[in-house]
């Protein structure tokens, strides 16, 4: 049986495997694209990173497959204990524009198809825990004010409050997360 929990779903019998739903990237290939996947948490978390993987076809990235990314299991030297599952995520969203440049686990489909797949994307079902992606997520055009200039959602900083859009932290974190490329 499947538990909704925090805006994600979880194995009941399985505390360590959780399922999530993240909005694509705005102004990118994978705008209007609602992409669902894996989360796996090792016995230790938060000391060690999650491993991350993706089930809706995208496009980016090889679906079944943990994604290489320096915040995921693939790279445990770069993990941070304050990093959360939200920010695993976001890295997620921020690296879907960027370019595979031969990474583990990445694909580089042309725009057209990417375009094709987002859109397609709002009909997929999860074979694993019955969710359709019409029902995962608000209409954008529903949620709230700071999150209608079309970013994936928002949440506030601890710095006075303010607002901070998950679009503009995702693309900061990419910034500072890599892919591993293959030579």
């Amino acid at each position: 049986l499947w538990k909704y929990h925090r805006g994600m779903l979880r194995f009941e019998d399985n505390l360590f495997e959780w399922h999530f739903t993240v909005r694509g990237p705005a102004d990118t290939d994978f705008d209007g694209g609602i992409y669902h996947g894996r989360i796996l948490l090792p016995v230790d978390y938060p000391m060690k990173p999650p491993s991350v993987i993706l089930l809706t076809p995208n496009g980016r990235f090889q679906l079944n497959q943990k994604i290489c990314l320096s915040i995921s299991g693939h790279h445990p030297e770069s993990w941070q204990p304050s990093w959360s599952i939200r920010t695993a995520l976001l890295a997620l969203i921020g690296f879907m524009p960027t370019h595979s440049a031969g990474a583990l686990g990445s694909l580089e489909y042309p725009p057209s198809e990417r375009k094709k797949l987002a859109i397609a994307s709002r009909d997929w079902m999860c074979a694993e825990c019955g969710l359709r992606m019409c029902d995962a997520l608000l209409d954008r055009n529903s949620q709230n004010s700071s999150s209608a200039n079309g970013d994936n959602t928002s949440a506030s900083s601890n710095n006075g409050g303010a607002a901070i859009s998950m679009a503009e932290e995702a693309r900061s974190l990419a910034k500072q997360i890599s892919f591993k490329v293959l030579s």
